[in-house]
């Protein structure tokens, strides 16, 4: 037994060579060769800093070919990657770190502020490496053992060797809590392995393609879905900071991209662009889109020259249903892959009949497959994985072909521009303000056929804020996706007898002449 995803790199690097693995924007490189020893150096860096097997590595970078060197040094380890996402900041930041264990912190020298901001509160943190765009950073004071990312590149370049299997945890990604905080989805390198290997099978990839990515490293997509397969398959990725959707297919164009994928409302915005010559003449073949919206499919495969396969999959599954190649179903997102059972439950957990709403269920048929669970979190473990089927939260309907279709989310988040927003999590920001007694967060439909967020407010006896002052509140205590961009302030909440709040009420009520709307005010949330 090899250690899996240690085995793809040194298999890399001697078949490959010098052909180019990674490019950051067309200005960094690296090829197979020096991928593999980097990776190498790094890993025994990490080992130096009491790394060991089941450790957890936490990241808070911006897309660049050292976050990818750092999360594949540690699975080298048999350690866990955790990535942060950007937005994070305040008690979101700490949670994470502190919730995940880690005891190492790989941070971008423009995010040290917030994690000086919550220094006191990381009680697992040991050691804080310092990464720069800009060359070799000068480090802080802090009372953690600190370091550059530099330092760490001294280690050996000898290959760690550890025994990595299939069950073996890689990876730890946060997603957004639905009534609680958010969970982090500890997947096996077997789910890494299979996500990455269905895809290179469903978009009938080869050595001869060039993966393109924009989409946050942080996330699962663009590990499991680009950068895993381009190596599986012998091919480069090209990794951009964040998407532009001015500059994307100059971009493409640039890259000579052959392979992207589209996530959330990233396909709309870029098919309601302007036309750009780049468009004309693009080298993509072929775009994975989650989700495609179905008025616009046949438009983008036409206008664009791609094909589009669509699918559905979730942090803690991977891609469970594709569009077949040959046989898509424009409004579906495809059909089960061979290597997982796909149904629609009813309220009892009784398999529905065919073209009947209810939620999507999922079960694995190889082992280690699927996520491991919920770290830290076992009965919210216990409750998704009830009669032996991980219960995503959705709600669909799956016809009599076996095609399957998303109707809407049973869960209580709120999913705005890709990102999932827990609800539970903004209403704490706004009660954490001394003036607010009680709170909604809901989702309201956009104009880019997803959610924006919208909070509906109590104050307290006698008390008036501007919309503005709450606005200034959530920038400093929550990711910019999070910030809602609608406020109602109302006297009282509609409740249940045992005093639950009916957010199917606020939600059909929705935005009204009485909605205060940060767009339209000119309110400005930075990134």
């Amino acid at each position: 037994m090899g250690n899996l995803i240690g085995d793809i790199l040194e298999e890399g690097a001697l078949k490959y060579g010098d052909k180019i693995a990674l490019s950051f924007e067309n200005k960094e490189s690296v090829s197979y060769r020096e991928l593999d020893e980097i990776i190498n150096r790094l890993a025994n860096g990490l080992t130096r800093l009491e790394v060991e097997e089941g450790g957890k590595v936490a990241m808070f970078m911006p897309n660049s070919l050292e976050i990818v060197y750092t999360w594949l040094a540690a699975n080298k380890l048999g350690a866990i990657e955790v990535p942060i996402n950007l937005a994070n900041r305040g008690n979101f930041l700490s949670y994470i770190i502190n919730n995940s264990e880690s005891t190492v912190l790989i941070v971008d020298e423009k995010l040290m502020d917030r994690v000086k901001f919550v220094e006191k509160d990381l009680v697992h943190l040991k050691h804080v490496v310092v990464w720069s765009r800009e060359g070799k950073p000068s480090l802080p004071t802090l009372r953690f053992e600190m370091h550059t990312f530099e330092d760490l590149l001294e280690g050996s370049a000898e290959t760690p060797q550890v025994e990595l299997k299939k069950g073996d945890p890689v990876a730890m990604i946060y997603t957004s809590g639905t009534t609680g905080l958010s969970k982090g989805v500890l997947a096996p390198a077997g789910e890494v392995m299979m996500a990455a290997e269905e895809y290179v099978e469903v978009m009938r990839c080869t050595p001869d393609d060039i993966f393109f990515t924009c989409l946050p490293l942080f996330h699962g997509n663009a590990q499991l879905l680009c950068i895993f397969p381009a190596l599986i398959c012998g091919s480069k990725a090209v990794i951009y900071e964040r998407l532009s959707v001015s500059r994307f297919w100059k971009q493409i164009k640039d890259s000579k991209a052959t392979v992207f994928n589209s996530l959330g409302a990233m396909a709309p915005f870029i098919y309601n662009q302007a036309e750009c010559p780049e468009e004309k003449d693009n080298t993509v073949r072929a775009c994975m889109a989650a989700p495609m919206p179905a008025n616009i499919f046949k438009g983008f495969e036409e206008r664009f020259q791609v094909r589009v396969i669509e699918g559905y999959g979730l942090t803690e599954t991977g891609m469970i249903t594709y569009n077949p190649w040959d046989k898509p179903v424009i409004g579906s997102c495809g059909k089960a892959t061979p290597n997982y059972e796909v149904k629609i439950f009813d309220n009892d957990d009784n398999e529905a009949p065919p073209n009947t709403l209810g939620e999507i269920v999922v079960r694995a048929k190889a082992p280690y497959t699927m996520c491991l669970g919920y770290y830290k979190m076992p009965e919210k473990t216990v409750e998704v994985f009830r009669n032996f089927y991980f219960h995503t939260g959705d709600a669909g309907v799956v016809d009599e072909k076996g095609y399957l279709y998303f109707r809407d989310r049973v869960k209580d988040y709120i999913r705005r521009r890709g990102e999932n927003i827990s609800s539970f999590e903004v209403e704490s920001v706004f009660l954490s303000h001394p003036d607010v007694a009680e709170c909604a967060a809901i989702s309201v439909k956009s104009e880019y056929s997803e959610d924006e967020v919208m909070v509906v407010i109590v104050l307290k006896k006698g008390k008036e804020i501007p919309c503005e002052e709450l606005m200034d509140w959530c920038v400093q205590r929550m990711p910019y996706f999070a910030v809602p961009r609608f406020i109602l302030f109302q006297d009282q909440l509609p409740k249940t007898p045992n005093e639950k709040i009916r957010k199917n009420i606020l939600r059909e009520k929705g935005v009204t002449d009485k909605t205060w709307d940060r767009e339209k005010a000119g309110y400005k949330v930075a990134r």
